[in-house]
C-alpha cells in the first residue's frame, strides 16, 4: 500500500492504496487519442470498471463567485449552460511507466509524447503505441535541487517547420527559459541542438520555483513563476518571481501586455505551476497557498492576486479573489487542464484529481475529488481533446514513496 507523503513545501500528507496498469490494446486506443488530439494539444499547454470512477466528497468551501470580468475580451457573466454537476473519470490504461521525476510534458505530432525529468535533466521521448521510452537528450546547466530542476516542456506553435521544443528550467544562478532544435535524424540522446535562451533571470531557490509553460491560443508563451520563499517578489512588479509571464516565442514582451515592455502578466502569486485555457481563450492557473489555502485563479492582464498580503477568498481591495479554494492537504495543486466543460487539476499532497466545473467564467457546481489515494502524488494534467486526458504521477519526486512502474502516464476518459 501507499503511505504517507509530503507536500510540496514539504508537510506530510495521508497515505493512499496502489494502481494498475494497461495492456497492448489499451495502448492502441491511447495512440488513438494521442493523434487525434494533434496539433491542438499543441496550444493546449497535456483496467477501470466500464463506468468509470465516481466522484469523492469535497471541494471549495461555501462562497460566492468573484465578482471580476473574464480574461481579456470575455464576459464574466455565467453561461446559459454548463457541463454536468456530477462528472466520472475512467483510467483506460498507461501511456508509459517506470519514469524518473517526470514534470513537463509536451505532446507531439502524431500522439508521441515529450517528458522531462526534473532531477535527470533529460528529455524523453514516449512512444504511445507500444509504451517505450528513449531519452532523446540532455538539457545543459539544469541545477537540480529540491522543487528545481527541468520543470515545464512546450513545443513551438510551428513545430512543423521550426523543431523547437521549450524548457523551463532551475540553473546554478536562476530560472530559465530555453528552446532547442528536435533533430530525430540524429542517435538517440543526441537529439537536441544546443540550447539558445530566450528568458534568464527568474528567480531560483529550494521552493516555489514555478515552472509550467505553454503557449497560448495567441501563440505567445506564458510561464508561471514562483517567489522562491522571498514574498516580496510577489508584489514587485519589476521582479519576474511570483508572476505569471507572458512573452513572444523569442523572449521578448508580448505586444498588449499590461505594461509596455515588461513581460509580466500578472503579478501578486505564489508558486504558480498549472496553465491552462478554456474554449473561450480564457486564462486559468492553480497554485499553492501556505498553510490556509491553495487556489485555482482566473487570469486578468494586469491582476494582483494577493500574495502575501491575501490567500484565500480575501475579498480586499485591489486584489482579486480565486475562483475555487482548497485546504493544502486537499490539494497541493500543480498542472492543470480544460475538457468537457471543467478545469482538471492535479493534487500533490492531495493525492487527487479536482474537477471545478465551469459556467462561463464562474463555478458550475462543487469542484468533485476522483482518484484519490489511488496514484498517489499527482504533477500534470494534459489535454487531448475532447474527453481525454493525461494524467501524470510524481512518486520519485523525494516526497512519494514510490512502488514497482513508478512514475506512470496514465491515460483518462472524463466527463
Amino acid at each position: 500500500m501507499r503511505y504517507g507523503r509530503f507536500h510540496e513545501d514539504g508537510t506530510r500528507g495521508p497515505g493512499a492504496a496502489p494502481g494498475h496498469g494497461g495492456g497492448p490494446a489499451r495502448r492502441r486506443g491511447v495512440l488513438a487519442a494521442l493523434a487525434l488530439a494533434g496539433c491542438g494539444a499543441l496550444l493546449a499547454a497535456g483496467c477501470s470498471p466500464p463506468d468509470g470512477e465516481r466522484a469523492g466528497p469535497g471541494g471549495s468551501p461555501p462562497g460566492s463567485p468573484p465578482t471580476g470580468a473574464a480574461s481579456s475580451g470575455a464576459s464574466g457573466r455565467p453561461e446559459a449552460s454548463g457541463p454536468p454537476a456530477k462528472g466520472s473519470v475512467t483510467v483506460s490504461g498507461e501511456a508509459a511507466k517506470g519514469l524518473d521525476t517526470p514534470w513537463g510534458v509536451a505532446p507531439l505530432p502524431g500522439g508521441d509524447l515529450l517528458v522531462a525529468s526534473r532531477d535527470k535533466g533529460t528529455i524523453s521521448r514516449v512512444r504511445t503505441d507500444t509504451g517505450a521510452v528513449t531519452r532523446i537528450g540532455e538539457v545543459p546547466g539544469v541545477a537540480p535541487g529540491g522543487e528545481g530542476g527541468l520543470l515545464g516542456l512546450a513545443v513551438s506553435p510551428s513545430f512543423a517547420s521550426d523543431r523547437m521544443v521549450y524548457a523551463y528550467f532551475t540553473t546554478e544562478s536562476d530560472n530559465r527559459i530555453a528552446r532547442m532544435r528536435y533533430d530525430e535524424q540524429r542517435p538517440a540522446g543526441q537529439q537536441l541542438g544546443a540550447p539558445d535562451t530566450v528568458f534568464r533571470g527568474i528567480p531560483k531557490g529550494l521552493i516555489h520555483n514555478g515552472g509550467r509553460i505553454a503557449f497560448g491560443p495567441d501563440r505567445m508563451l506564458y510561464a508561471g513563476t514562483g517567489e522562491t520563499g522571498d514574498t516580496s517578489l510577489a508584489q514587485d512588479r519589476k521582479s519576474p518571481g511570483g508572476k505569471i509571464l507572458r512573452m513572444t516565442p523569442d523572449g521578448q514582451p508580448a505586444q498588449g501586455n499590461p505594461e509596455a515592455g515588461s513581460v509580466v502578466y500578472s503579478y501578486g502569486h505564489r508558486n504558480v505551476q498549472g496553465l491552462a485555457w478554456d474554449k473561450d481563450k480564457r486564462l486559468w492557473a492553480a497554485e499553492f497557498g501556505q498553510r490556509t489555502w491553495d487556489e485555482l485563479n482566473l487570469i486578468e492582464p494586469g491582476g494582483n492576486y494577493g500574495w502575501p498580503e491575501a490567500e484565500g477568498k480575501a475579498g480586499k481591495p485591489g486584489f482579486r479573489d480565486p475562483v475555487a479554494v482548497w485546504k493544502p492537504d486537499e490539494a497541493s495543486p500543480s498542472g492543470i487542464a480544460w475538457a468537457e466543460g471543467s478545469i482538471w487539476m492535479a493534487g500533490l499532497k492531495g493525492e487527487r484529481l479536482w474537477r471545478i466545473p465551469l459556467k462561463g467564467a464562474a463555478p458550475a457546481a462543487e469542484p468533485e475529488a476522483f482518484l484519490q489515494g489511488k496514484y498517489g502524488r499527482l504533477r500534470t494534467v494534459v489535454p487531448l481533446g475532447g474527453d481525454g486526458l493525461l494524467l501524470v504521477t510524481s512518486e520519485t519526486d523525494g516526497r512519494g514513496s514510490p512502488e514497482a512502474g513508478d512514475d506512470r502516464i496514465l491515460t483518462l476518459t472524463v466527463r
